[in-house]
């Protein structure tokens, strides 16, 4: 190696060395003067506690006797300080805990000096009622000077404009919460403190007129519009609107879409706080979180019995179709997570498998992850990858899923939710796979489009198998789930790139509604539904499993509250604008068929839906007639085969019309 390169090194290497020794010896100058310190404090109680018990005469007698006594107290209160770790708290952020830190401390200092003076002299040479006031000031003058440099250094802070108000946020806090409390102790803690917390608001008005470190408590909830009118004609404008309880909690105090309106129509951030007993270090930046859309759901979020999970996926192979997917790839996070043998993920799309790839080799490095390019139309394909990997687990999630591109390309739709389930079982089948995975999606049911009519008879086809005699070393389970929010190609990231642009936010009709979950939320279902039904008596076979997801949410509301959020007004700064239905779209969906039977799982939130059966045998020949249909190119042929298939099917006008087309082309 040259030697500038080797001179470089050794330089970098004295630095770092230098440094380090740098911040030990500071660190040890500081606990030595900490140690220092308490024994003096130690040393003036014990002397003090003599000067109050003894008149001058009797103290000026025996002087060096009582200094020789002070002496050893000063050394045992330093010595026990240093075992018990007194001297590691930092003055600057002594609290409660310190303080009973020092009495713990003078407590052990007084029964060790009792003992030592009771060896030595059996007691005879100090009054021992001074024992007890030595033990009194020991507390005092130790806790005194730090909890009087705590003071200076929190005054002196403001006195140079670290908690200047110019270069500080100004919030409001709403919640009187132990959260609310230690928000604010950190915040003022800091050496560049980035909020001025202006005033909190008790969601239910009993602590109205109370203070929290020195912040006024200034009335409930329903008066938080005339309270930022008072800030702002004081010249203090609220910036932000700090949440200091969790979700749930605002759901039972609260209603966030009302906190959302009010401070959009002031134009204020609405921020979330977080656990502030999480925080690792006094220093941690404070990540506070934006309201976001899944937040105003009109339910809780769903739990899952992780327990079962794990043991599902822990130490198996599981494979991914669809793994780039939003779905696809919610679900390796949520697997790989679990420590499987081997995790697979399949997809066509080279860039997304990159993606999920690498995302989850950085963060599983000792993970082992396969990338698999592969479209699941292709039969043979899909057959060797399975083969070569030997999956225990297969969650099929690959789909063409956007209503109207399915709707003007029939065909694609067909072959890939069609055909390309068929291959998937037919492989899993075929290579002893214990369990296979179907998401579906509540567009199945009485589906009024393509795509909808694809998915219920690819459930259709899982269905089968899974009640066939001929197939129980392998189960076939569908899970069905309403629409996704912020998956790829959902309302969600088309509304908030319309609002980027200013609006309008088009909605096709005013009635229009949908039931909604969060992507996580949607990869716990399928796998709780997984991990928690594995029925081994034939009729608990071919159901779909479904969420409760409570009550549907109308679209346009949706898009109010996405306007809200972003800090505008809903048809004042932002408008909404009604484009009517598009080919194919409902103006709601269902997660059951009437002929479908509900039934309890036993899993909080998921129903299941009992099976509309069909052999194995008439859905095979079925799915191979749809095959040559597709190898033909005979779209009239591919749509009527699906329509009787599934005859709650009902084609829209574009549909019909491409039918026509089709068949005038063929004549």
């Amino acid at each position: 190696m040259h030697r500038p390169v080797l001179d470089g090194i050794e330089a970098a290497s004295s630095g770092t060395r230098s440094k380090t020794s740098h911040v030990i010896s500071r660190l040890l100058t500081l606990r030595g003067l900490a140690l220092l310190h308490d024994g003096l404090m130690g040393a003036a109680a014990l002397l003090l506690s003599f000067a109050l018990r003894l008149d001058i005469t009797g103290f000026s007698a025996n002087v060096w006797s009582f200094v020789a006594a002070a002496a050893l107290f000063g050394c045992v209160v330093s010595t026990t300080g240093f075992f018990l770790g007194l001297n590691r708290g930092i003055w600057r952020y002594a609290s409660l805990s310190d303080f009973l830190a020092i009495a713990g401390v003078a407590t052990a200092s007084i029964a060790i000096f009792s003992v030592l003076e009771f060896l030595v002299n059996r007691l005879n040479s100090i009054p021992r009622s001074s024992i007890l006031i030595a033990w009194a000031f020991t507390i005092v003058l130790l806790a005194g000077p730090r909890a009087v440099y705590r003071a200076y250094r929190n005054q002196h802070d403001v006195r140079r404009g670290k908690v200047a108000k110019g270069s500080a946020k100004n919030v409001l806090l709403i919640g009187a919460t132990d959260n609310a409390e230690a928000f604010i102790r950190t915040n003022n803690e800091r050496q560049r403190a980035s909020f001025q917390v202006l005033a909190i608001l008790d969601e239910r008005g009993r602590r109205t007129g109370r203070a929290i470190r020195g912040v006024p408590v200034v009335g409930p909830l329903e008066k938080l519009p005339q309270i930022l009118e008072r800030f702002e004609a004081r010249g203090r404008r609220v910036e932000s609107i700090i949440l200091t309880r969790s979700r749930d909690e605002y759901q039972r105090y609260a209603k966030l879409e009302e906190l959302v309106d009010v401070a959009a129509q002031h134009k204020i951030e609405l921020l979330t706080l977080p656990n502030m007993l999480d925080m690792k270090s006094i220093d941690a930046e404070i990540e506070l979180r934006p309201i976001k859309l899944e937040d105003l759901l009109q339910r809780a979020p769903v739990g899952s019995d992780t327990q079962k999970i794990a043991a599902m996926i822990g130490g198996l192979n599981v494979m991914i179709t669809g793994a780039g997917g939003s779905i696809g790839s919610e679900l390796a996070r949520q697997v790989a997570d679990l420590a499987p043998l081997n995790l697979v993920l399949v997809d066509a799309n080279e860039y997304a498998l990159y993606c999920i790839k690498s995302e989850l080799s950085q963060k599983h490095p000792a993970s082992r992850i396969h990338a698999v390019l592969c479209n699941v139309r292709e039969r043979e394909a899909t057959s060797s990858v399975v083969e070569a990997h030997a999956p225990n687990l297969i969650f099929h999630a690959a789909a063409l899923k956007h209503v109207p591109m399915v709707e003007a390309q029939p065909i694609e739709g067909i072959f890939t939710n069609v055909i390309g389930t068929r291959n998937v079982a037919d492989a899993a089948l075929r290579w002893n796979v214990s369990k296979m995975i179907m998401v579906s999606t509540d567009k199945a049911v009485n589906p009024a489009n393509v795509m909808g009519a694809t998915k219920r008879m690819a459930e259709m086809y899982c269905q089968a198998m899974d009640l066939a005699q001929a197939t129980l070393s392998t189960r076939f389970m569908t899970v069905r789930f309403g629409n996704v929010l912020g998956s790829a190609g959902s309302v969600v990231p088309l509304f908030e790139q319309q609002i980027k642009a200013g609006g309008p936010l088009t909605v096709t009709h005013p009635e229009i509604v949908r039931f909604f979950m969060t992507i996580p939320e949607a990869c716990m279902l399928v796998l709780q539904a997984a991990a928690a039904h594995e029925p081994d008596i034939i009729h608990e076979r071919g159901r779909i499993f479904v969420l409760d997801m409570g009550s549907p949410v109308k679209i346009a509301d949706l898009a109010k509250n996405l306007i809200r959020l972003s800090g505008r007004r809903p048809d004042l700064d932002i408008q909404i604008a009604y484009t009517g239905l598009r080919p194919g779209e409902k103006l709601y969906e269902e997660l059951f068929d009437c002929n479908e039977k509900l039934s309890e799982t036993g899993s909080p939130g998921i129903l299941a839906a009992s099976a509309r059966s069909i052999e194995r045998a008439v859905i095979e020949r079925i799915f191979d007639e749809m095959q040559r249909m597709i190898d033909d190119l005979n779209v009239e042929g591919a749509l009527r085969l699906l329509q009787s298939t599934v005859p709650e099917f009902t084609p829209g006008s574009e549909i019909q019309a491409t039918m026509s087309n089709a068949r005038s082309l063929r004549q």
